[in-house]
């Protein structure tokens, strides 16, 4: 035979995840809160934009698709697009090396 439940236990209420941010920091003008995302399911794009320096980013999406995935991929795009930049401004010139 089954104990009666007690009434004194009660059931623990589940953990809700945290909340993930919407707005973020702009990687060009650096405005922290500037940078919305809008995510269109129906046609499986995303964007962000700078609401400051007017800058914007668009990719794919997808039903898992949430903003701040939108936002690290901008940042992402930015680093790769600046690889190698800081190598060739420290390259000496011709002219400067007196050839």
């Amino acid at each position: 035979m089954g104990k009666r439940k007690s009434r004194s236990s009660k059931a623990v209420p589940k953990k809700k995840p945290p909340k993930l941010d919407t707005e973020f920091a702009c990687p060009f003008c650096g405005h922290p809160d500037a940078v919305g995302c809008f995510i269109d399911l129906k046609h499986r794009f995303a964007r962000a934009s700078c609401r400051i320096c007017q800058e914007k980013y668009a990719t794919r999406a997808n039903a898992l698709t949430e903003p701040v995935d939108v936002d690290s991929e901008w940042i992402d795009a930015c680093v790769d697009a600046n690889e190698g930049v800081a190598d060739r401004h420290c390259r000496p010139r011709l002219a400067d090396a007196g050839v």
